[in-house]
């Protein structure tokens, strides 16, 4: 049995395809998807989506968003997405570098809270960057 995995962001389709198993970055925590999950709805924080199939397995980079989860149906409905491979060093460390700038000079509260989901994010980016470089 497989899961039909759909992963989309406002630029576009990003993957569309079967899998064995997905897992994501959910607000609880870590969840590993198989075949006949329970239905779930919840929301995504910054972080990497695998999806396993017998192929092998691909990454992504999602800045948050939504996942839906139904029995052979995953769709991560992200703010931003791409894929792992794809993801800039130089820049991560630059939006990190600007959103630590940004709480150290925040003016108001909702300065502070678009900048620590700047930072949220740039960490998010970095750490994947970091996971994919020790498993080459």
């Amino acid at each position: 049995m497989e899961l039909n995995v759909d992963i989309v962001s406002a630029e576009g389709e990003i993957y569309s395809g079967a899998a064995d198993m997905v897992f994501a970055s959910a607000e609880m925590g870590e969840v590993g998807i198989a075949p006949r999950h329970a239905p779930l709805l919840t929301r995504l924080k910054p972080g990497e989506v695998r999806v396993k199939s017998t192929s092998g397995e691909q990454s992504f980079f999602v800045s948050g968003g939504i996942l839906e989860v139904q029995p052979y149906q995953v769709t991560v409905m992200a703010d931003t997405a791409s894929r792992a491979s794809d993801l800039d060093e130089a820049a991560a460390l630059e939006a990190k570098k600007r959103a630590e700038e940004a709480l150290a000079n925040q003016s108001s509260d909702v300065d502070l809270a678009m900048a620590q989901a700047e930072l949220a994010e740039a960490a998010a980016r970095l750490h994947l960057l970091q996971k994919l470089k020790t498993k080459r």
